[in-house]
């Protein structure tokens, strides 16, 4: 009888850990981390104040926690409804958050490529398929189908590689080809600095949905093109930003994100 209660609190216990565990993971991959941890501020906020008799502050921070869970279903709808989802399909404790952590893995591996062209002033240019396939243009290059990583995205981008010149393109968490030919634009720019990437970018932003970054092998400066607009001179944080927009963007509309293993696509 003692073994069966000491199995049942020790599971008991692991069951508490484990969703612990994984609710944290999973906070810390929808980049909501920095929310939860104001929210515990508060709590622990609150605890002290009712010990140390602040009577005003305890009776505001009271008032403040009726609505508190209210505020974070709100908050965390979508991703409280994707972990019902996984609880439904029977998933719970498949590796958690796949898209989410996966997307922000791909990121990271994207950014520091992209900082370390900057700094070098290596030219780069770097096509991230959405909803339109870009089949017709990863046609024109070398096809590669190799996982993204920092080093292989500087490595495909070295001066005098036979795939420095043209574009990669990226499709989900593979990059697809190499020395890519893309449609220039037809449209007039301005700015004389902008050579044949920047063109081409913003030719294929023109046709695509594609989000496409340019590093200037001049300037270093980086740039990014979508929709048939080029925003120049971004920092790393301003692209890391725009980049993970532009993920919850088309996982809300199309129910798909640009780096998800198994998208279910719209293509055109």
């Amino acid at each position: 009888m003692n073994i069966l209660l000491s199995a049942s609190y020790f599971l008991d216990i692991l069951l508490v850990y484990v969703i612990i565990y994984y609710f944290l993971v999973f906070i810390k991959a929808t980049r909501s981390f920095n929310l939860v941890r104001g929210m515990f501020f508060i709590f622990l906020l609150y605890v002290l104040s009712y010990y140390l008799q602040f009577k005003t502050l305890n009776w505001l921070l009271g008032k403040f926690s009726t609505v508190a869970i209210l505020l974070l279903l709100i908050i965390f709808q979508p991703e409280l409804r994707r972990i019902l989802e996984r609880i439904g399909r029977g998933r719970l404790f498949s590796p958690l958050l796949t898209d989410e952590m996966q997307a922000a893995v791909i990121i990271k591996h994207i950014l520091r490529a992209v900082d370390y062209f900057s700094k070098e002033k290596i030219g780069a240019l770097i096509a991230i398929e959405v909803s339109t396939n870009l089949s017709e243009y990863m046609e024109s290059g070398v096809p590669l189908n190799g996982q993204i990583t920092t080093e292989l995205l500087i490595n495909l981008f070295w001066p005098h590689t036979p795939t420095h010149d043209g574009a990669i393109i990226i499709r989900e968490d593979k990059v697809i080809a190499a020395r890519c030919l893309l449609p220039l634009t037809d449209a007039k720019i301005i700015d004389r600095r902008l050579g044949t990437r920047h063109r081409a970018a913003l030719g294929l932003s023109e046709e695509t949905d594609a989000v496409i970054i340019i590093v200037s092998e001049e300037t270093g400066v980086i740039s990014l093109a979508e929709n048939g607009n080029l925003t120049r001179f971004l920092t790393k944080e301003a692209l890391e930003t725009r980049l993970f927009n532009v993920y919850n963007e088309t996982n809300n509309e199309f129910g798909f994100s640009f780096f998800n293993s198994n998208p279910k696509r719209k293509y055109n």
